[in-house]
């Protein structure tokens, strides 16, 4: 039994050094239950409790502790000036009243005194006067015993023992002659000095009164400016605070929203890093994961477009060899038949090879990013440069061209722009009527540029509108004046080219009494994208 009972607690029997024992028993405890503690809170860093939602509960936090700070300061602030305002009027009142009986006693006391002189006969004097007179003497010492007992004034307790001074003076003078039947009246001077220190005590209360009041105002304003200046402080830490909070989130959903523009450009190359709340670094994650599978499926594209435009190559460069060959002998056999058969091949052959090449050319359209660098573009200037070369296919169909063009820079990729606008100029060329006309409107509409081709062809049906930029689409109704269909990759590498300046290509509907095509591109301006 003994031996399951762990060491340390058999030292607390053993032992009286209880302190030793309790230090061993958290230092067991520590060991077992605290590695793990600490264990736990490694893999728990800030950046991992650093949540989307932990920011908005600590921006709430934030935003509403300064005002309960602020109202708390103002509700305590408040009523400390509302207890030292009662405190203050009480005083005052108080005081008011025992200066007011004091005063009033005053003016019994002399009234007294001066008919105590008057009567100074004792043979006329009732023996009721003199007690009357100190009687009204002993209200007079209660109420200056009363004024003192409220804690006044410095000055006003000087005051006021001047004025029991000089009372005290008239009634020495009036008993001390009144014991000596030799009654030396008091000089008029004796009440004058008695009315001026009642006077002086009065001025001295009103100015008392008047500190104490301009006191508790002052300290009034001096709250007011405190709860201003600890409010906009608080208001200031709250704002300062809210900034940081909105320039941590801003950060992240800005570097968001550059990661999704560059996966929507095809730019696969740089890896895709989150930085700021847990939550959006996850999101950064999964555009991470989507851009290697992107690329993976790139790869893969690429691959399978080369493989099968090996495929087809080789067996069609048999074909061609063999073509030729049936046509030189027909040339020598002077077989009409076989030589239409043969040059029947033969073009064949040309467009299968066409349709590789464009086949290939698609599927490298994003093969080499490190070229597509972008720059800033004259539109203008490439417009221009299109419409020249086109020159001769306009002229053999007596197509007339309607400009409306605005100066217009941009920042992309310039071979991928100038061949957006010659694939759009081939197709109007291609499905205009001769004689027909093409109207191109190239603008700036604020935030992005405008370009709009449009012909007087057939037009696009409005059920087709959504399939005519897949690969290999071709409308029904749709059919060239020059009787040659390409090979179907033309607007399909136009919506790659687009895309790829975070744009979009729509076909809208004809003008007023139009019938023709109109396509119209949009593509984000230098610094608006």
């Amino acid at each position: 039994m003994k031996e399951l009972i762990p060491n340390f607690i058999l030292d607390i029997f053993r032992k009286p050094d209880l302190s030793k024992l309790w230090s061993k028993l958290w230092s067991k405890l520590w060991l077992n239950q605290g590695g793990r503690f600490a264990s736990l809170c490694d893999r728990m860093t800030f950046k991992n409790i650093l949540s989307l939602k932990s920011l908005i509960v600590l921006g709430f936090v934030v935003a509403v502790i300064p005002l309960f700070l602020a109202v708390m300061y103002a509700a305590f602030g408040m009523r400390e000036t509302s207890a030292l305002g009662r405190t203050i009027n009480f005083q005052v009142f108080e005081q008011t009243k025992a200066v007011r009986l004091v005063l009033q006693k005053t003016a019994d006391i002399e009234r007294k005194a001066r008919l105590f002189v008057l009567l100074s006969d004792p043979a006329v004097r009732q023996p009721y006067e003199q007690q009357s007179y100190e009687s009204t003497r002993a209200s007079f010492k209660q109420a200056l015993s009363a004024l003192l007992k409220l804690h006044v004034d410095n000055k006003i307790a000087l005051l006021v023992n001047e004025l029991s001074e000089k009372e005290n003076l008239i009634y020495q003078q009036i008993i001390g002659s009144a014991s000596e039947n030799n009654l030396k009246l008091p000089v008029d001077e004796a009440f004058q000095g008695l009315r001026e220190s009642s006077a002086s005590l009065s001025r001295e209360f009103e100015s008392y009164v008047d500190h104490e009041f301009n006191e508790l105002r002052q300290q009034s304003e001096s709250l007011e400016q405190g709860l201003l200046i600890k409010g906009a402080v608080l208001l200031a830490v709250s704002f300062i605070f809210i900034a940081i909070l909105l320039a941590v989130v801003s950060q992240s959903m800005r570097q968001l929203n550059t990661c999704i523009r560059r996966l929507g450009s095809r730019e696969l190359e740089e890896p895709i890093d989150i930085t700021g709340p847990s939550d959006l670094r996850y999101l950064g994650n999964r555009l991470e994961w989507l851009r290697t599978h992107l690329m993976e499926l790139e790869a893969s594209k690429q691959q399978f477009m080369h493989n099968v435009a090996r495929e087809i190559d080789l067996p069609l460069e048999s074909i061609r060899e063999g073509a030729e060959l049936l046509a030189n002998e027909a040339a020598e056999e002077s077989s009409n038949a076989r030589q239409d058969i043969a040059r029947l091949l033969c073009n064949n052959v040309d467009k299968l090879k066409t349709v590789s090449d464009e086949l290939v050319r698609y599927s490298q359209i994003n093969a080499q990013p490190e070229t597509n660098r972008k720059q800033t573009v004259n539109m203008n200037d490439l417009l221009e440069s299109v419409i020249n070369d086109c020159q001769p296919r306009l002229q053999a169909k007596s197509i007339s061209l309607k400009k409306l063009v605005r100066p217009v820079e941009i920042s992309g990729i310039h071979d991928q722009l100038r061949s957006i606008i010659e694939q759009l100029m081939s197709n109007a060329v291609k499905y205009s009527p001769t004689g027909g006309e093409i109207r191109i409107m190239l603008r700036d509409s604020g935030a992005q540029l405008e370009l709009e081709v449009e012909d007087e062809g057939p037009g696009i049906d409005p059920n087709e509108r959504s399939h005519v930029f897949e690969p290999f689409f071709r409308g029904k109704t749709a059919q060239p004046e020059e009787n040659t269909e390409g090979p179907g990759l033309g607007l399909a590498i136009v919506r790659e080219y687009v895309t790829n300046h975070q744009g979009k290509v729509d076909i809208i509907d004809a003008r007023q009494d139009q019938h023709g095509a109109r396509i119209r591109v949009q593509i984000p301006l230098t610094g608006k994208a």
